[in-house]
């Protein structure tokens, strides 16, 4: 029976497959012959063992490593006593010198990189529609907000570019993180090698090169998990952007708004009891989710400090924490993807609402004409704040309160404040940073 949400309603099958049960035994047995073939090469076990557990490996039986855990109750003995078993001669070379650790940590290594290559192309994805979307809308005008309120204006290719260049740092921080996280290790008990003998350094060494892994500098009985640490909090930079985007679209999709929405099919229902209603639903799935991969920090940051040179209390943890943060993570890359790719703005409520203050959020830029002209800055300032108000108190539009202001006329003809109050000769160099933004980013995509 299917309890977790990730079984039956979350997640894409390709991040799922690699955090299966079945994919982790692979791992395993694919590090456990690895470390044969390194041992092998460097004389520590006979000729043609490597062959034969590598052989085994590719069938032994992840059902009867459970059986066989079941009877012992050790996981990874359990693993080691199935593929000895799947052996035709080899059997008793299988784990020589290695601690669990070595090989569960590696076969996580195996899995983090895997997943970690998925994740690089959902951010690209989402970058690509991003520059996309800047470059198409770069000369959108539109009202800027803050505080909830209407502002001077900005454009939608601007906002886009804003979003794109925070998922382009994403990409940038996983090229740094991910040789820190994707690695392995082969110390032996306590990490001193001391099993292996002479060799421990090489074996390792070799080790990662056959896994294509990268080698950690030192460890003691196990990964140190600052690496991991900083690979969930990468996860939850990369929630919290997309939950940003996503607050984002909720709040422009607002009946009161209504600049953008998300698609919605021919058949789809909005509410049991509200026939009309076109709810933000995906982007609210995503802003939901990104709640359960950011609270994935804490226990990652708490598997930190082990108990000498390692304990347990990480383990049963990380078999939920890894398999969540990144199934998660997976999934709102995705799903805010397809929520940008389908998304639609109505051209006409834009406009509306960039013009909703009747020329209140155009103050600034009459402001900054009458400092030009010799009024000063401060005391144009309080000018435009008392035209404002008076605007407000009375109902009027600003353009008509300051065609009765003797300190604007004086410096300022009608048709000059009309233009200074038209929004869309007032956006900057909005469209000149997207265009140079997508001059950076676009090589990324490639």
């Amino acid at each position: 029976m299917a309890i977790h949400p990730i079984e039956y309603r979350y997640g894409n099958p390709e991040m799922k497959d690699l955090w299966s049960e079945d994919y982790r035994f692979r791992c395993l047995f694919r590090v456990e012959a690895a470390l044969s073939r390194a041992e092998e090469e460097l004389g520590l076990i006979p000729a043609g063992a490597a062959d034969d557990i590598s052989r085994a490996a590719a069938k032994a039986s992840p059902d009867r490593a459970k059986e066989i855990e079941d009877e012992i109750g050790h996981d990874m003995m359990a693993v080691v006593h199935a593929l000895a078993e799947a052996c035709e001669w080899a059997g008793e070379w299988v784990h020589l010198g290695a601690t669990s650790n070595d090989i569960l940590d590696t076969a996580t290594g195996l899995q983090i990189k895997a997943s970690l290559e998925v994740l690089e192309e959902k951010v690209k994805r989402v970058l690509g529609v991003l520059l996309k979307r800047a470059e198409v809308h770069k000369g959108l005008v539109c009202a800027g907000r803050t505080h909830g309120q209407i502002g001077v204006p900005t454009t939608y290719g601007l906002r886009f570019a804003v979003w794109a260049s925070e998922m382009a740092r994403h990409l940038e921080r996983l090229a740094q993180m991910k040789p820190r996280a994707a690695v392995g290790k082969m110390s032996g008990a306590v990490g001193t090698q001391a099993a292996f003998g002479a060799d421990g350094m090489k074996i390792q060494e070799r080790v990662m090169e056959i896994l294509d892994l990268f080698e950690v500098d030192v460890s003691n009985q196990v990964v140190q998990r600052d690496r991991h640490a900083e690979m969930i909090c990468w996860m939850g930079l990369v929630a919290s952007t997309l939950e940003k985007i996503c607050v984002e679209i909720r709040t422009l999709q607002r009946s009161e708004i209504a600049e953008v929405s998300e698609v919605f099919g021919k058949r789809q229902v909005g509410s049991s009891t509200m026939p009309h209603k076109r709810n933000p639903i995906k982007s609210e799935q995503v802003c939901g989710l990104a709640r359960i991969v950011r609270a994935q920090m804490e226990p990652a940051f708490a598997n930190i400090p082990l108990w000498d040179e390692r304990d347990l209390t990480n383990s049963s943890c990380e078999r939920i924490l890894f398999p969540e943060a990144f199934v998660f993570t997976d999934h709102i890359l995705a799903l805010t993807a397809r929520i940008l790719e389908d998304m639609s703005i109505d051209f006409e409520n834009v406009e509306r609402n960039l013009h909703l203050l009747s020329g209140l959020n155009m103050a600034e830029s009459v402001m900054v004409e009458l400092a030009k002209r010799g009024v000063g800055r401060q005391k144009a300032h309080e000018i435009m704040r008392g035209a404002s108000m008076r605007a407000v108190e009375e109902g009027q539009t600003l353009a008509s309160v300051l065609a009765e202001e003797d300190a604007v006329a004086v410096h300022l003809s009608p048709e000059e404040i009309d233009r200074l109050l038209d929004p869309h000769h007032y956006i900057g160099t909005a469209v000149e940073q997207v265009d140079r933004l997508l001059l950076k980013l676009s090589p990324l995509l490639d």
